[in-house]
């Protein structure tokens, strides 16, 4: 598996692959979400490409990047394991040599849902993908469903600048009790773990989205908002955990009663 650190090195390497390339940008931290991604890229392409970077433009939270695991000797073990031929591993002064004086912005969308709650976020994210496919120069780049406002919003940046990548989407992966797989859940306590499905059982109850917001609260959850846009309801919490606390967000198809 070729691990590459520098676009210089990259470009190189890319000029020489023939076929399709897909691509799957990462922080890292892969889980059975992260390796769908990776199964349906290797399948459906010539060449793989995963870039594992903790971005840091899209976090508004210094404890939640402070803290955000790194299990990089088990990524890259996954990623062999699956096929991938390529791992692009860059630092913060390769993605961003002009120290984020440049950035991608949207008007709309990125300030309902999280983008409501998380200042900035979806400019760092749509930012450093821009950058990532100019660099990997993909055919096809997969995301989860989970992040569906992630994936909605490089979608219509792709559109809007006609970039020349297929933008692939993929079910969101599950637990066995429905909580959503994230990199995140590795955060919570044993209790916050038990009670954390709740959350995305009570998103596919047929109920308004208030009574949604009134139950998850009785249920002990912080809720930053239940809200149904696009065919789909969107929902992000917050658990306490002692000393720290985890946000999940979860979607799902606007639920039918």
């Amino acid at each position: 598996m070729n691990r590459v650190h520098a676009v210089g090195q990259w470009r190189k390497t890319r000029a020489t692959l023939t076929g399709t390339v897909g691509f799957v940008p990462t922080m890292g931290a892969l889980h059975a979400g992260h390796k769908a991604l990776l199964e349906r890229s290797v399948a459906e392409n010539d060449h793989t490409v995963l870039s594992i970077y903790v971005n840091p433009t899209q976090f508004n939270n210094a404890d939640d990047l402070d803290n955000y695991p790194s299990t990089l000797e088990d990524d890259l073990a996954m990623a062999e394991s699956l096929g991938v031929g390529h791992v692009f591993m860059p630092e913060y002064e390769t993605l961003y040599p002009d120290d984020f004086r440049y950035r991608v912005e949207e008007t709309d969308f990125t300030n309902m849902l999280c983008g409501a709650h998380r200042p900035g976020h979806f400019t760092g994210v749509m930012t450093v993908v821009m950058k990532l496919f100019n660099i990997v120069q993909p055919d096809r780049a997969y995301f989860g469903e989970k992040d569906f406002q992630q994936l909605t919003l490089i979608r219509d940046m792709v559109e809007a600048f006609f970039m020349s990548v297929e933008v692939v989407g993929v079910h969101t992966v599950r637990e066995e009790d429905g909580l959503a797989l994230s990199s995140r859940n590795a955060r919570l306590t044993p209790e916050a773990r038990a009670r954390a499905p709740i959350f995305s059982k009570l998103l596919k109850d047929p109920r308004s989205d208030a009574a949604i917001v009134e139950a998850l609260e009785s249920a002990g959850f912080d809720v930053d908002y239940i809200e149904t846009h696009r065919g789909r309801r969107f929902g992000a919490v917050i658990m306490d955990c002692g000393s720290h606390e985890v946000r999940l967000i979860d979607n799902v198809p606007e639920p039918e009663g």
